[in-house]
């Protein structure tokens, strides 16, 4: 597992978008952001969930956060535009995402797969995560140290077969990461990279391996080290990198 004791107060003052936060490990994150001090932005398809997780946020105490519902299944270049708008209205900038959400898809070979979900898959995994970077990157720039964070995969790195479009999209994440963190080096306080939270208790997971027995996997809250890590001041000069949560890396 990545090492790291996170300090009380590391994300003090910080507004941190993430999305899927409504259950596994965008729920995770969105409880160890607003712990260390970060006012959470939690965006999700599905209010109900939404809503649980800032009713939870509210209980413990932590910075009031905020829900911004949203289908990246559906939504259109407008609909993320006017998401911008309304964080900018709000709080005038932004010092974090954690492209959080994906879709599986199914487990079948190229040759069978089926078009309309390829296309499902990439939107939510690939065409989404561009779209609300690059309409969010204005709001990014005006903080004094801002930190996006992508999701991949051990299958994003070798493929494997069966794993279709959800690979695909994990290989073009990464590259999305290494192309970004590259044109904003040495221009922009913003930072990207992209995490791998390896085989995890979470819906997706039990979903692709159904024979698969839970308790061997970590819960989404025993690899947030990583995530809090990547979001935090104590990582400010790592950029383009791809790391493992459940690796034997230290900070």
């Amino acid at each position: 597992m990545f090492s790291y004791n996170a300090p009380e107060g590391l994300l003090n003052d910080r507004i941190i978008l993430v999305t899927g936060a409504g259950d596994g490990i965008g729920r995770a994150a969105a409880h160890a952001y607003a712990a260390h001090g970060a006012t959470v932005i939690l965006l999700g398809r599905t209010l109900e969930k939404l809503e649980r997780v800032y009713d939870e946020l509210e209980a413990a105490g932590y910075p009031q956060p905020a829900i911004a519902p949203l289908n990246l299944e559906t939504a259109v270049e407008h609909d993320y535009i006017e998401l911008a708008n309304q964080l900018e209205e709000t709080f005038g900038r932004l010092d974090g995402i954690l492209h959080n959400a994906g879709l599986l898809g199914v487990l079948t070979s190229i040759e069978n797969y089926d078009p309309i979900i390829w296309q499902q898959v990439m939107q939510v995994n690939v065409n989404a995560p561009f779209l609300l970077t690059q309409t969010l990157l204005p709001l990014l720039h005006r903080s004094q140290d801002a930190s996006i964070i992508f999701t991949s995969s051990g299958v994003g790195r070798k493929g494997r077969a069966h794993w279709g479009a959800y690979a695909v999209s994990k290989f073009a994440t990464e590259g999305m990461t290494q192309v970004l963190a590259d044109e904003l080096e040495n221009i922009s306080q913003v930072r990207i990279n992209c995490i791998n939270p390896g085989a995890t208790r979470t819906a997706m997971r039990a979903f692709a391996y159904p024979a698969e027995m839970p308790e061997k996997n970590p819960t989404p809250e025993q690899i947030m080290p990583l995530y809090l890590y990547l979001m935090g001041p104590d990582s400010a000069q790592v950029n383009g990198q791809s790391l493992d949560a459940q690796g034997d890396g230290h900070a």
